[in-house]
């Protein structure tokens, strides 16, 4: 993959808004929850960047590699609580909105295991995320994960200027 644009480079301050708002949500969840979400969305929207970013942070919080390997498969898969399942519906349903209006049944169950205000958070998250998904896919950006936590958003990997 080679990147197309920088983002940071062309937008700076329209990013570092993007970046800063990022943050507000995610830490406004349970981190292993943001992580899951961050996950199984980059999973549906195929954005290398985000799954490879997100996967590493939630083995750096402690998520096991079970739960990691699973997510794509969430539903059959055991290891997940009924609130993170509740998450992950809601997940789906909102990044595959434009496969047809089907959320209903995933607001419901969502309704049993998160507060109004938990609600707003995991929407604001999950649009977030899909958000940062299409920078990364519609830009070919990939930044290692340690590049970001180190503050140097701009290193782009190998990877993607190969």
């Amino acid at each position: 993959m080679t990147a197309r644009l920088d983002p940071l480079a062309a937008a700076p301050s329209l990013m570092k808004e993007w970046h800063r708002a990022s943050l507000a949500i995610a830490s406004s969840l349970d981190p292993a929850l943001a992580e899951l979400i961050e996950i199984r969305s980059s999973q549906i929207n195929g954005c290398a960047n985000c799954i490879n970013m997100h996967t590493t942070y939630a083995r750096e919080r402690g998520e096991t590699e079970q739960r990691v390997y699973l997510l794509a498969a969430w539903r059959e898969a055991p290891c997940y609580t009924d609130r993170e399942r509740a998450a992950l519906g809601w997940t789906e349903a909102l990044t595959r909105i434009s496969e047809g209006h089907t959320h209903e049944a995933a607001y419901e169950a969502l309704k049993d295991h998160f507060t109004e205000e938990e609600r707003v958070k995991l929407t604001l998250m999950i649009n977030i995320i899909n958000g940062w998904n299409r920078i990364a896919v519609g830009f070919g950006g990939f930044v290692d994960p340690a590049a970001v936590k180190a503050g140097n958003t701009k290193a782009v990997s190998k990877a993607a200027a190969a």
